[in-house]
């Protein structure tokens, strides 16, 4: 699909060429009408990352429509555009990583992932193919670049929309690749977003934003995952709210962070393992990797009085534990681990080494409040010590920290 050739493309003088992302919103669309205005060759790319409708809502966010969308807007624009089906790279590096995380009971986040590896990676090669200079995308999020040591640094700066930023889910980029990328419209409200595009008269000025997984649609999360993993019954444990590991979880007050003993950060920061000795079955479930730490609805257990939320899965055993009430010590922690092989820095310039600490901004989830931290690096690995209590840690979920509004690292939660 394309409005022109896309091979023997003569560089235009003294032009900057940038491929855009174009995913059918009105974002990546007011994104490429602000590059071409900047004076960029823009080139258009829409990419197709899935091909199975059967768990998609139809209505909500079909890729047809979204690629029809695409170029139509550049159409409008007058630019170059082309479509590109990276729906095998997408199931290698983002499906299966959704199915073996969750068989395994952690919480992923394919939206960071998809990032990583197909926006900023396999979609950055395909551009430079074009020989392209820069990938752009609609984000919510900002880049600046900074000189130290007579070398560069790309910083990743929060989107000036404190309701839209999106730099949690670009957490987990290199300085290489955010050498390579632009962020149009991460200056902007998205108020001032659709005016844009009402003003242009694009076609996606009034589209609804897609709430789905990255460039797929609204997906079932459910439906998607019994795809591979398959219902199985098991029990719903309730846990109550004095079980001894509580006691060991805070930190204790007037200490120094740096002089915790091994024992005392394992107790804050790793997740706590049950035994079915330590609940009691108030119902049951059809697999317990459907579910995630925090998680209230669907469960189906009546007659608490309170209501449940999962408090840890165990999918090896088939077993949920749940905590009563909002207010359950097994929903919140004060901290988490990090380990090593999973800690990345955006930064690497401030990157800690094993015996350093520092102060810093989290969060472990989009759009969650900035919370204050320490973050502590050992041998094996970041453990990070919250200023309050977090609720729903839950593994597998990326943990990113700031300071001020620029994001310096990120890492899997163990």
């Amino acid at each position: 699909m394309g409005l022109y050739p896309m091979n023997n493309f003569e560089i235009m003088e003294n032009k900057k060429r940038v491929v855009i992302g174009l995913s059918g919103g009105v974002d990546s669309s007011v994104a490429a009408y602000l590059l071409k205005e900047q004076g960029y060759e823009v080139i258009g790319m829409f990419m197709k990352n899935w091909h199975d409708e059967s768990v998609t809502i139809s209505n909500e966010c079909p890729w047809m429509e979204d690629s029809t969308d695409a170029m139509l807007v550049a159409e409008k624009l007058g630019i170059p555009f082309q479509a590109i089906d990276l729906s095998e790279e997408y199931r290698e590096r983002i499906v299966d990583y959704m199915f073996a995380e969750y068989k395994a009971g952690r919480t992923p986040n394919p939206d960071i992932l998809c990032n990583r590896e197909i926006k900023f990676d396999i979609f950055l090669k395909a551009a430079q193919k074009l020989k392209a200079d820069y990938v752009a995308t609609g984000h919510y999020c900002q880049r600046d670049e900074i000189v130290k040591n007579d070398q560069p640094i790309y910083r990743l700066i929060a989107g000036a929309d404190p309701n839209k930023d999106q730099s949690y889910f670009l957490c987990q980029l290199s300085q290489e690749q955010l050498s390579k990328a632009l962020f149009p419209i991460g200056h902007l409200q998205k108020s001032e977003v659709r005016r844009i595009a009402k003003e242009q008269d694009l076609i996606t000025a009034d589209k609804k934003d897609s709430q789905g997984l990255c460039f797929i649609g609204k997906v079932r999360i459910p439906d998607f995952l019994q795809q591979q993993l398959k219902p199985k019954k098991g029990e719903i444990l309730t846990v109550d709210a004095t079980h001894k590991a509580y006691q060991n979880q805070k930190i204790p007050a007037g200490i120094d962070l740096n002089d915790l003993d091994q024992q005392s950060l394992d107790d804050i920061c790793m997740p706590i393992e049950y035994t079915p000795e330590d609940g009691k079955k108030v119902g049951e479930h059809n697999g317990a990797h459907y579910y995630t730490v925090g998680q209230r609805k669907g469960l189906h257990v009546g007659g608490t009085g309170k209501p449940l939320f999962v408090i840890s899965t165990n999918t090896k055993d088939n077993v949920i534990y749940t905590g009563l009430g909002e207010d359950h010590p097994g929903l919140n922690r004060f901290g988490l681990f990090v380990p090593k092989v999973d800690v990345h820095w955006i930064r690497e310039d401030l990157r800690l080494n094993p015996g350093q600490s520092a102060r810093y901004q989290t969060r472990i989830r989009y759009r969650q409040p900035l919370s204050g931290a320490t973050l502590l690096m050992k041998n094996e690995g970041l453990y990070i010590l919250f200023d309050q209590a977090q609720r729903g840690i839950a593994s597998g979920q990326f943990v990113a920290w700031y300071q001020n509004d620029e994001a310096i690292g990120s890492g899997v939660i163990f």
